[in-house]
This record gives structure tokens, sequence and C-alpha cells, in this order.
């Protein structure tokens, strides 16, 4: 829902930093650099070491937007998009499960969270698929190597969402049952809007 108004802001200085960068460092480099930082992420919320996970997703969610402005200074590659996309979802799926292992109190609501991340990604990449095959293409999210559906849930949300329970690592329940229940209306939203776009003309 947030992701192509706080593009507005972002890209002007990730676009400035890539431009400095690109014939230093590759943009796959980045991105598998920043997934492994991801996992030290998902590894301090299991220890309950909350500072440091913080820091390290946000230095994720940096190299995820720094990837595709080093990719776009140069030439982005299937490959690129693929490992772009595998590696946010790996991370989104693994750190419910950090903080089960935390607190096995939160089994429950990580379940459920976890079940309406599985939900989501299945409806995205599925109308992603159908959109490479009927050569729909979009740029309202930023110039990507696949078709960014739109939702209610988007980076942004669940970025603000990790990082407010890692801030209050004793609301994680409560917020995670929330956050699904917003996550369940975006895929309906998706679902709505897929079978809008895949009508037979």
């Amino acid at each position: 829902m947030l992701d192509s108004t706080m593009r507005r802001f972002i890209d002007p200085p990730l676009n400035a930093a890539a431009a400095a960068i690109s014939k230093k460092i590759s943009a796959n480099s980045i991105t598998i650099g920043g997934f492994f930082i991801g996992l030290i992420s998902v590894y301090a919320v299991a220890q309950g070491r909350f500072e440091l996970a913080l820091a390290c997703l946000l230095l994720n969610r940096l190299a995820d937007g720094l990837d595709g402005a080093v990719a776009r200074q140069s030439a982005p590659t299937d490959l690129g998009a693929y490992l772009d996309i595998v590696s946010d979802f790996l991370l989104w799926s693994l750190l419910p499960l950090a903080f089960l292992f935390y607190d096995m109190k939160n089994a429950f609501a990580a379940a459920l969270l976890l079940s309406s991340f599985a939900m989501s990604m299945t409806v995205f990449l599925a109308f992603a698929i159908q959109a490479e095959k009927r050569g729909t293409v979009s740029e309202a999210q930023g110039k990507k190597g696949f078709y960014y559906l739109a939702g209610l849930a988007e980076g942004t949300e669940t970025i603000a969402f990790f990082a407010l329970v890692m801030l209050y690592p004793a609301a994680f329940a409560p917020a995670a049952l929330a956050f699904a229940a917003f996550v369940y209306l975006s895929v309906i939203g998706r679902i709505i809007v897929s079978m809008q776009e895949l009508k037979e003309r």
C-alpha cells in the first residue's frame, strides 16, 4: 500500500549511491550479502538480541533497495530478479519462526502469520507468472524483473511490523495476529484484482 509512495523518497539516494558503487560491486553480490545479514537478524531474534536484530533487518532492507538500483545502473538479469524475490520471501518466512524459537508462547501467532505470508506469496507469484505470459508490465512499484502486484500489505508495512515487534518483543503475539488479518485482507484484494485482470477479453 505504501511502497509506491516510499519509492519517491528512497529512490533518489539509492540511485546516487548505486552510481558510485555499480562499477565496484555487482547487484547479485549485494543481494546475497544482504540476505546473510538478514539471517543474522533471524538468529538475533531467536536469541533475544533485538537491538542487533533490528540493526541487521534495516541493513538487509538497505541492501534490498540498493541491489535493484545497482542493477538498473548496469543490466538487470533474470538471475538477479530471482535472487531478489527469493531472498525477500525466505527472510519473511524465517523471522516469524525466530519469534517462535524465542518464546514458544508465540507459536499460534507465528503459525497464523506464516499462513498469511504463504497465501500472499502464492497469489503474488501466481499472478506474476500469468502477467509474464501476457506481456503485462507495470512500473508503479519501480522497475522490476517481474510484475509486482500491489496490495494492502507490501514491503513497507512488513518492515514496519517487524521493526515494531523487535522494539517491543512482548507484543509479538497480538501484533502478529493483527498483521496476519491485514495480510489476509491483502490476499483477498489481490485475488479480486487478479481475477479481474485475467478475465478473457
